[in-house]
Parts: structure tokens; C-alpha cells; sequence
């Protein structure tokens, strides 16, 4: 059914289509047997799913990725869908309207999207505000709060934007993610070098232990890091004992695309995510996983697009994988179809 659901939302521009398919899912959901309905096709309960991972305990390994629910507008229809966790943001301090659109584009060809949002969301406290609602009705999801500065910070106060953003999701939100890896605010990568990142990072730790129960902190970081940089990184994470790493955010380079290259010259900068970055993401994660022996958790977000691509990813050393461009080209049965794949042998019935 979704090739054809696909078909249809692929003739309206994709932001557009994105609120159309996430304002069905929010219609079926609010009726009681379309909930039901939801929760039987999509969602996949078994103990041998279940992953700890940061001190969480995730109902199963597939996450959806930041950006796909920015405002935390859709959290708890997207769980109907089967997701172990869910990413919200990138979130900032003020609210911005982002970059100017069209601002998001398919490349059918290669399976593949360029973005250029810009952290477009209603900033922390109308967000955070969201959240409790949330969380007053549903204590069991596993989410995440992906935050960032506010495109008019100077990066000499970045660490301000995200101290504001940690205090005000802190009790809403059941891990962090640092996100200096943006390609679509201008000079955020800059906060990849150590003495940047490591300001940023000392200073949000500082503020999460002193908290009763400090959240598990991660940094998410670019796949077009040189391995150097990425060491660099590596022992600020482990410096300051963040919980984790995601590897990886969208990419900058355009290499070996199917789509001609006037068609990406016509669309000009911003990242791109899907297909393509499956081998980038894999190889990090395989590199992560060598450099820290393993002791750091890693989450593998970038191309995952079938269950065979997600137990690479799992083999190579992440703990858990996040979807974003595969849930859009493959639908929501592609989070089902990935947990059949890793139930245990005798669970499954092989």
C-alpha cells in the first residue's frame, strides 16, 4: 500500500507532503480502532528486541531521527508506528523560522534528500511545554532532545543557547543529543573543533550532574570529518564522559550521485541524507567502535534502508539505528520489517 501512498505524496513539494502524510497518522490515531489498527500492523513487542543502552531500556533498537518531528508535534502517533525511541528537534532557545523555502528536495534517483531547513522550530519553551503534555499522558517513550543554537548566536555564546535548552527540556526528555554538526546554520561545524566543543560539553555536563538524575549526553556528529578531527572528538567524548555518539549527521558532498549534476547545482547547498551515506555512516561506525573498544555506545543514523542495513550497522558496533530518509522512501513498515529481522531465531520461527 505505501508504494502507491508514496506516489501520491511525491506530487506535492515535501515539506508539504510531510504535514498531509503526519496530519493522517495523527487522524487515524485519534480514533480508537485506528490506534489499534496502528499499533497491530506496525508495532512489534518481544523481550528479545529490548536493548539497555545509557542506562535506558529501549523497547526495541529503531529510532526515528531528529528532525523528522522538530516541534515534538507527532510524538505519540509516530510510537504507533513501532519506533523504540524517538529524536525531537533540533530544538533552540528562541523560536526561528528557518531558511528561506523550498528548502526540501528529493532525489528520487539516488533515494536521497538534500535539506537546508535552517532549525526551523517553535523554540525550547513552547517545545518543552509540549512535552510535559506528553508525558502527562504517556511515561513510557524513550525520548530524545536534540538541541542547538539559535542561527544569530555568535558561537562565542553557543554554550549559553544550549544551556538554556538543556535546563528547560531537562525533565521532558529522557537523553540529549549535542548537535554541533549542522550543515545549514553557518559556522555551527566550527563547534566540532576540541576547544569549542569542549567549552560546550564541559559546560552541559556541569549543569546535568548536578541534577538528581543526570541524562545520558551525546554528540552527533558530521560524516565529513577526517578521521584526525574525528579522534579529536572521540576524547572530548570521552574526556567528559558523554553517554554516547551518533553517527552521523548530513553530508556536505554530492559524489557519486545518479541525479545529473545541473539538477543539483539547481538546488543548490544544504545536506543530504539517504541512500548514499550508507557506506559513510558504516564505515564510522566501524571506526568508533575500534578507536573506544567499544565502550561508547554509538547510535547509527544515515542510509539505513532495509533490515540487512541495519544489522551491519549493529554488527559493526552500534547499539542502536536511527531512520529518517528510509522511513520516508520505504514507509513505516520498514521499522517493523527491521525488528522481525532481529527477533532471536527461535522468536521468529527460523
Amino acid at each position: 500500500m505505501y508504494p502507491l501512498l508514496r506516489r501520491l505524496l511525491f506530487l506535492l513539494p515535501p515539506e508539504q507532503a510531510h504535514h498531509v502524510a503526519m496530519q493522517t497518522v495523527k487522524q487515524v490515531h485519534q480514533l480508537g480502532i485506528g490506534r489499534r489498527w496502528l499499533i497491530r500492523r506496525y508495532c512489534l513487542s518481544h523481550p528479545g528486541l529490548r536493548r539497555e543502552v545509557m542506562g535506558l531500556v529501549f523497547p526495541n533498537p529503531v529510532g526515528l531521527a531528529a528532525g523528522f518531528d522538530k516541534n515534538a508535534k507527532y510524538v505519540e502517533w509516530l510510537a504507533a508506528l513501532g519506533f523504540g525511541f524517538l529524536e525531537i528537534g533540533t530544538v533552540t532557545h528562541k523560536p526561528q523560522i528557518g531558511n528561506p523555502r523550498p528548502r526540501l528536495f528529493r532525489l528520487p534517483a539516488d533515494e536521497a534528500l538534500i535539506n537546508r531547513m535552517g532549525f526551523n522550530n517553535d523554540g525550547v519553551f513552547a517545545i518543552a511545554a509540549r512535552l510535559r503534555e506528553i508525558r502527562s499522558r504517556n511515561k513510557q517513550l524513550i525520548i530524545g532532545g536534540n538541541i542547538g543554537k539559535n542561527k544569530e548566536t555568535p558561537n562565542e555564546q553557543a554554550l549559553i543557547d544550549y544551556g538554556i535548552c538543556f535546563e528547560a527540556l531537562y525533565d521532558t526528555v529522557d537523553y540529549f543529543v549535542i548537535n554541533v554538526s549542522s550543515p545549514n546554520t553557518p559556522g555551527l561545524r566550527d563547534l566540532q573543533q576540541r576547544d569549542a566543543l569542549r567549552e560546550i560539553v564541559q559546560h552541559l555536563q556541569t549543569l546535568n550532574q548536578a541534577k538528581p538524575v543526570p541524562r545520558p549526553l551525546l554528540l552527533k556528529i558530521a560524516p565529513d570529518l577526517a578521521e584526525p578531527d574525528l579522534d579529536q572528538l572521540l576524547d572530548v567524548a570521552q574526556q567528559f564522559q558523554l553517554a554516547g555518539i551518533i553517527a552521523a549527521n548530513t553530508t556536505i558532498r554530492r559524489d557519486g550521485l545518479c541525479t545529473p549534476s545541473h539538477v543539483l547545482r539547481q538546488i543548490g547547498a544544504g545536506g543530504l541524507s539517504g541512500r548514499p551515506l550508507f557506506p559513510r555512516t558504516l564505515q564510522m561506525v566501524t571506526y568508533i567502535a575500534r578507536q573506544t573498544g567499544g565502550r561508547l555506545p554509538i547510535i547509527a543514523s544515515g542510509g539505513i534502508f532495509s533490515p540487512d542495513d541495519a544489522r551491519a550497522m549493529l554488527d559493526a558496533g552500534a547499539s542502536l539505528i536511527q531512520l529518517y530518509t528510509g522511513f520516508v522512501y520505504q514507509g513505516p513498515g520498514l521499522v517493523r520489517q527491521i525488528c522481525e529481522a532481529l527477533l532471536p531465531a527461535t522468536a521468529s520461527g527460523g
